[in-house]
């Protein structure tokens, strides 16, 4: 009866799922995205606010965001503080900037909030700004995503390496032996390709869970998930006294940000700035995202529409204000959802999965920290994998079209950004079209977006058109 009341919600019979199925799709999402539980307040400890405050706002973030996106727009989508948008919080505004964490927090709270007004139905900015983008550009991100993905796992795997003569090159293979957790971490690859291909479901859960025991057992070499990108360490099994803890129900940094609103008056170009920027990057972070995974989930229709698109970005939306309320940066929708999608995902209920299991790890952290990395890393190259397939729909025969989906494309990686990828995309598009003189076919809302664009990345002297607007008028 209780299934019977979950199907007849979610309706995830008719969307061609099963319970299993929605429950196995948000474990997968789950393993390959709770990085994020110990990662996010270790480098938000950085900027100052204290780890375990960090842990509560990250874990409450990511189960309002999932919530709200399963019960609601009723999505396989899952959110959680975004990896990059953290890396600005702290190394850019907080350290470079010597804007107090605080206030940092202030900016992104009113980020979320401007978020969710332009995703309102009754304004439907953001509904309005991505159907106006060109089926080929929305197609060459989901690719570029796929690319992304990739990057980030085949760099998380050990298998690459960053190289001053050549940008990157492969791992220190001449190191590797079995004890090594790049070697299985390929093993792992091939292992979920294999499976994949023999049609088995939970292959991606069963080489995460396979590389990781192996690692215990043998005290494997490898990055640790807290950690993936700095050195190696021992992998070992967690104590079992060490599994599950309270340590992460610290709500100390609650309501900071409110308590900074009175600071703005002094530092109030420092604030638009941040919160220009927050606004700017989770806008096109989002979009690229939803539609990248949303077509991997058969989500987009006839007509290129995202199904469900403003409650999906309200869900982000309103997931960011309550991030930032807890004490953490800018919540986002995760490509790591692809990996569900992927095993099968096809309604909310995988999203609300992830959520309860974000909010589960708040007292998980000791058995999440002994999860290497280099075990989960293998998800995001095989799901890489399957999200290029959409690069054959573009049509590379026309230059006009080619160039800015490739651009958009390769830029996603080589940036280590959705945001730029789209962006720069769209200002090539738009040049192209200009250069060859067909204005007219250059829609009012691609035309404007290219402006913003060319305003927030270039400007007079060292600074953007909008950091100069900003300092002149104030």
């Amino acid at each position: 009866m209780e299934n019977q009341q979950l199907d007849d919600y979610f309706g995830y019979t008719e969307a061609g799922s099963s319970l299993e199925g929605e429950m196995r799709a948000g474990v997968t999402t789950f393993l390959t995205m709770a990085y994020i539980l110990v990662v996010n307040p270790g480098m938000l400890s950085i900027a100052g606010i204290p780890f375990n405050d960090a842990l509560f706002a990250t874990a409450m973030a990511a189960f309002v965001g999932c919530t709200i996106m399963g019960l609601w727009a009723n999505q396989p989508y899952a959110l959680a503080p975004g990896m990059g948008l953290n890396a600005y919080f702290v190394f850019s505004v907080v350290l470079t900037q010597g804007v107090a964490w605080e206030l940092a927090l202030a900016a992104v709270l009113v980020e979320g909030v401007l978020f969710m007004i332009i995703s309102l139905p009754q304004v439907g900015w953001r509904s309005q700004m991505i159907n106006a983008i060109p089926k080929d550009l929305k197609i060459a991100t989901m690719a570029g995503i796929g690319m992304f993905l990739a990057i980030i796992g085949l760099r998380e795997m050990g298998w690459i390496q960053d190289d001053f003569a050549t940008l990157v090159n492969i791992g220190q293979h001449e190191t590797w032996t079995h004890t090594s957790g790049e070697l299985w971490a390929m093993v792992g690859l091939l292992a979920i390709a294999i499976m994949m291909a023999r049609g088995m479901k939970g292959a991606i859960i069963y080489g995460v869970m396979g590389v990781t025991a192996i690692a215990w057992i043998m005290n494997a070499m490898g990055m640790a998930v807290t950690d993936p990108y700095n050195g190696n360490a021992e992998v070992v099994a967690p104590a079992l006294d060490a599994i599950f803890s309270t340590d992460g129900v610290s709500t100390g940094a609650v309501g900071s940000a409110l308590g900074a609103f009175s600071d703005i008056g002094d530092n109030l170009s420092a604030f638009l700035l941040v919160m220009i920027t927050f606004l700017f990057v989770d806008i096109f972070d989002t979009a690229g995202t939803l539609y990248g995974v949303g077509k991997m989930a058969g989500k987009v229709d006839a007509d290129d529409n995202i199904e469900n698109a403003d409650e999906a970005f309200m869900a982000d939306a309103g997931a960011t204000i309550v991030g930032a309320l807890c004490g953490t940066s800018t919540t986002t929708t995760y490509i790591e959802s692809a990996a569900g999608i992927e095993e099968g995902g096809k309604t909310g209920l995988t999203a609300v999965v992830v959520g309860v299991l974000m909010l589960m790890g708040m007292f998980l952290s000791g058995l999440l920290q002994a999860i290497p990395a280099f075990a989960v890393a293998p998800a995001l190259v095989v799901v890489g994998a399957m999200m290029m397939r959409g690069a054959a729909d573009i049509d590379w025969a026309d230059k006009e079209m080619a160039i800015p989906a490739f651009i958009t494309m390769v830029m996603m990686p080589f940036t280590y950004s959705i945001a730029d990828g789209i962006a720069w995309g769209i200002i090539a598009y738009v040049a192209i079209k200009v250069g060859m003189g067909k204005m007219d076919q250059i829609n009012k809302v691609m035309g404007t977006l290219c402006v913003l664009m060319v305003m927030f990345y270039l400007g007079p002297g060292g600074e953007t058109t909008f950091e100069w607007l900003v300092n002149m008028i104030l």
